[in-house]
This record gives structure tokens, C-alpha cells and sequence, in this order.
């Protein structure tokens, strides 16, 4: 398919509370590095390619930016890279962040979820790093199924004193959503979903449509490789005929395949490259027919991951 000429828009809108973004978003996350996503000792991206391809992706109608503090490697950090390409921000521009995880200045990873004062911390640091006086959206990242009442809460707290405009859940279990709705609305999910990937939280999916709450996979397109990437991702037969019908990458067709799943379902897909940036963003005009649609449906169910 060519790409040249599509933008984001073609991928229709969602709402994030009171803020509307095209449904093809960009998630940073491999920006600061080359090779796989969040590892210590990762070889930094050349600044200027990082910049480019984020001015790049706003010019192809992107308005919604998935990041975090926590996305670095030496010399390089997301939310730094996307002030300097991105500031002074447009205003219909949406910047998602996510706290939770801990990782220090090395890139070592924690081994314990934030506490509350801990999240106020990271916050602020999302905060001076994008150069904003509010975040957008913060979702609160897990892991495990332990209650996150007393984390969210100090979220809320922070919406309430004006530094959080909207709230979401990353990495979460379904009784997750009810607990945090308890306590502050929630605008979004983001979580790992894609053919053949959590067919288990199918039902999910609907339900967050039905309340309203956007459903955000991360790793649609790299499948089971994760952060290694989708050049990792081994290509199904089912995949490449419904590829090859539309002139299409088999990447596009697992992009197009989510954005299929229902309105309320936002694509994030990252990458460091101009020429997979435009095809991301093109795969958002991409319209699968309902016997290719039912063909990967059965795909994705047959998944176990």
C-alpha cells in the first residue's frame, strides 16, 4: 500500500477524557536506543535521527506520544528527546506517561513497585523532563495482582492538585480496573494484546470499549518477541496472504488487526526508522474484509501467549 500521502487521521479518533487523539499513535520506547528496547548498556540512537523521526511522525498527523522516564539509555532520554523536537508542544498534542517501575541511573531495574511517595517523585520528573507543567495522561504500570488501591490513590491525589489531567492503568488484570475506578476514573488501558496474544482478555477488551475506556496494546506488532522487536517476530502463513491481498506489510496487517478490535482501541507502535513510521502510520488506513478479519480471528485464538 502506499504511504506517502496517509496520515493519522485516517485511522479515525478516540477521546482520553476531554482530549481527542487520531487512533494511530507513537510509543518512544525505543527511541533513546538501537537493537532491544530497555536494556542496560544499550547502544544510544543518534540524537538527530530520534528528533527527525519525531517531528516526522507530528507532520504525518500523529497526536498522541506514548513515553516515560523510565524509557533511557546512556546519553539518551525519550522524554528529553521529545521536548527538544517537540517544544513548544502544539495544543492538540497528547502526551502519555506511565509511572511505577523503578530503575536507576545505571538502567538497572528495581526490584519493588513505587511506593506512593516514590510515584509523586517520578511524576515530577516526567514533569521537568517534558518541560510541562501537567501531564496529560500518567498511567499507574504493575506487575502481579496485588492491590493497587493505596498506589493509585496517591495518582489521584496528584490529579486533584492539578499536576495529572487524566488517568490510565498499564500491565494490568482485569480486577485492576474496578479497583482503580473506585477510587478516579480511568481513560485508558494499556496493555500487551495482539494476534494470537492474551486471547484470554478478548472479553476485556470489549468491556473497556463498552465503558468508554480506551484499550492500548503495546507489542502488537513484535507478538511474543516483546522487546526484542519485530524483526524477531515469526511472520504466520494467515498473515502474509492477507498481507500480500493488500500490497501491505504483515506489520500493518497485526497494526490494522487491532485498530479492527473496536473504535476505543489507540495503536502505539515505536520505531527509530522514517520509513517505518510512515508505514505504521499508514496501517491506520488499512481496511481488512470480514472473511480476512474472521481468517485472523481464528489466528489469534488459536495464540497462547
Amino acid at each position: 500500500m502506499t504511504t506517502e500521502t496517509i496520515t493519522a487521521a485516517a485511522s479515525g479518533t478516540w477521546t482520553l477524557g476531554d482530549l481527542t487523539v487520531n487512533r494511530i499513535g507513537f510509543g518512544a520506547m525505543r527511541l533513546p536506543q538501537t537493537g532491544e528496547a530497555l536494556i542496560e548498556n544499550a547502544v544510544p540512537r543518534d540524537r538527530d535521527q530520534a528528533v527527525a523521526v519525531l517531528r516526522r511522525a507530528v507532520e504525518l498527523g500523529v497526536n498522541h506520544i506514548d513515553t516515560a522516564a523510565f524509557y533511557f539509555s546512556p546519553l539518551r532520554s525519550a522524554n528529553e528527546l521529545i521536548n527538544r523536537a517537540l517544544a513548544p508542544y502544539a495544543d492538540d498534542l497528547v502526551i502519555t506517561t506511565k509511572v511505577g517501575p523503578c530503575r536507576d541511573a545505571s538502567g538497572r531495574w528495581g526490584t519493588h513497585a513505587a511506593t506512593p511517595e516514590e510515584l509523586r517523585g517520578q511524576v515530577e520528573e516526567n514533569l521537568r523532563q517534558l518541560g510541562r507543567d501537567h501531564l496529560d495522561v500518567v498511567n499507574l504500570r504493575i506487575l502481579g495482582t496485588d492491590s493497587i488501591a493505596e498506589r493509585f490513590g496517591a495518582l489521584a491525589d496528584l490529579r486533584k492538585a492539578g499536576l495529572i489531567r487524566h488517568l490510565g492503568l498499564s500491565n494490568i488484570h482485569p480486577h485492576h480496573l474496578a479497583e482503580a475506578q473506585a477510587i478516579a476514573p480511568v481513560v485508558c488501558v494499556q496493555n500487551r494484546y495482539g494476534i494470537g496474544i492474551r486471547p484470554d482478555h478478548d472479553a476485556f477488551v470489549r468491556e473497556c470499549g463498552e465503558q468508554g475506556i480506551a484499550y492500548v496494546p503495546f507489542y502488537s506488532i513484535a507478538g511474543a518477541a516483546g522487546q526484542a522487536g519485530a524483526a524477531q517476530t515469526a511472520v504466520d502463513d494467515e498473515v502474509l496472504a492477507v498481507a500480500r491481498a493488500h500490497g501491505a506489510s504483515p506489520a500493518q496487517v497485526r497494526l490494522a488487526w487491532t485498530l479492527h478490535r473496536g473504535p476505543h482501541m489507540l495503536a502505539i507502535p515505536g520505531t527509530g526508522d522514517l520509513e517505518h513510521l510512515a508505514a505504521n502510520v499508514a496501517a491506520g488506513a488499512l481496511r481488512l474484509t470480514e472473511d480476512e478479519l474472521a481468517t485472523l480471528d481464528a489466528l489469534h485464538r488459536r495464540g497462547d501467549a
